[in-house]
């Protein structure tokens, strides 16, 4: 004989009412719109109107709700009519940095540097699917079976990647990047010891000398983050183009021409690539080129730029060591689809970049600024790499926190002349070797 189910909790079979009634309230608010009077109004005095529409709606309701009920329905009908529904409730959050869906049951997010399960939940993978869309659809990109990946972007500049199912086999999974409307600043980093002074006052020379620079650091590690208070030493009298897949970088200069690369519609057509953007951007009168990321043959017209006038460039790469951004820089440029020599390659790096500068998550969640390299030259084959700063790991601390001491080399740049004849002066002490702070 089959035994019966277990009966339900009250708190579940009242969620469960709750749903149905949003559900239908939702519905309900759909059928009443009047969309030719809709497309009058405009956002704030549009909310306030449906919010009423919404009271009245709740109002007609035959099971009895508490205030507290009304006012989590308003709110979230409002969050499905005009926002990304369940996922409004994260993005209010300003200690979140990262959102992770896996499946319209499973959501986590980053707060501090920890990865933590949240409660909230979508209704089925229906209603996921709808929210990415979207996402996406707002930034003229689609999500379906033929084109189940894509990158998109928050009104916020938070970065958006989705994949759906058939290649998502859990239902879709989706990556949200957060960047806030508020971007860090630089006393933001120096108070989450991201770096220290000194770090800071050559970066900033480096930047109005004009010396090419790349960030290089792994998935998370603060690349971006890092970028965009880098740009802020920019003069506002530079003409800036960038260049990204999909439009994240927050610079505060007016002179700024913002590109994103396009993915090809539904028959193929029309894709237009990073490369094709730094092609089209050297005919633009830039004195500033900034890409995004730097991830395909786009590297090699990069290169170039810096190498033909266009100096004070930035960009960012994946890699783990500076030794390795370089020869990561040699594997992208090779994706160009020109057979040029290793050695050739190497002295268009060499030539082209001035300083690396290494970002890193360590383990429980702190970024740091984990090296500044000068790009020396070439001896022989080799592309000589210098220390100017670097951070060394001492262990863990009780937090489960990795801590360590930045030091500086002891070695002064090679290209302080250049940064002299622009008039930075930077203190001979700046470059004395010794622990500089703890972290």
């Amino acid at each position: 004989m089959r035994q019966a189910a277990p009966p339900q909790r009250p708190e579940a079979n009242r969620q469960e009412q709750f749903e149905q009634i949003k559900r239908r309230i939702h519905g309900k608010l759909v059928d009443k719109l009047d969309l030719s009077r809709v497309g009058d109004l405009q956002g704030d005095t549009l909310k306030r109107e449906i919010r009423m529409v919404v009271e009245h709606l709740c109002d007609a309701e035959d099971t009895l709700l508490n205030r507290q009920e009304r006012e989590r329905i308003v709110d979230e009908v409002l969050d499905e009519t005009f926002g990304l529904g369940p996922l409004e409730l994260i993005l209010k959050d300003p200690k979140v940095s990262d959102i992770l869906i896996n499946g319209p049951k499973n959501i986590y997010v980053e707060k501090g540097g920890q990865m933590q399960k949240t409660d909230v939940e979508f209704r089925d993978g229906k209603h996921l699917l709808q929210i990415i869309d979207r996402i996406v659809s707002k930034v003229g990109r689609r999500v379906d079976e033929t084109c189940p990946m894509v990158d998109a972007r928050l009104d916020d500049g938070s970065r958006v990647n989705a994949i759906i199912p058939p290649l998502a086999l859990d239902g879709a999974a989706v990556s949200i990047r957060r960047f806030g409307s508020n971007p860090l600043r630089l006393e933001d980093l120096l108070n989450y010891r991201a770096f220290t002074p000194e770090m800071v006052m050559l970066l900033e020379g480096c930047i109005k000398a004009r010396l090419n620079m790349i960030i290089a650091g792994g998935t998370g590690s603060g690349k971006t983050t890092l970028l965009n208070t880098l740009s802020s030493f920019i003069g506002h009298e530079d003409r800036i183009v960038t260049i990204e897949d999909a439009a994240e970088l927050q610079l505060q200069q007016d002179h700024v021409v913002r590109l994103e690369t396009r993915p090809p519609n539904i028959e193929g057509n029309g894709a237009v690539t990073a490369t094709d953007l730094v092609k089209n951007a050297l005919r633009m009168r830039p004195e500033r080129i900034i890409i995004g990321e730097c991830r395909g043959g786009e590297t090699l017209d990069m290169l170039q730029a810096m190498n033909t006038g266009h100096d004070g460039s930035l960009t960012t790469i994946h890699a783990n060591t500076p030794r390795d951004a370089i020869a990561r820089l040699e594997t992208l440029v090779m994706m160009s689809g020109f057979e040029l020599p290793v050695k050739a390659i190497r002295q268009q790096v060499s030539g082209a970049v001035d300083v690396l500068i290494q970002a890193n998550r360590l383990q429980g969640g702190p970024r740091r600024v984990t090296a500044i390299t000068e790009v020396v030259g070439m001896e022989q084959d080799t592309i000589i790499l210098q220390d100017i700063y670097r951070f060394n790991q001492k262990g863990i601390n009780a937090e489960g926190k990795a801590h360590g001491q930045f030091v500086c080399s002891g070695v002064r740049p090679s290209f302080m002349d250049k940064l002299e004849a622009a008039g930075v002066r930077l203190p001979a002490s700046a470059f004395r070797e010794r622990v500089m702070m703890d972290a």
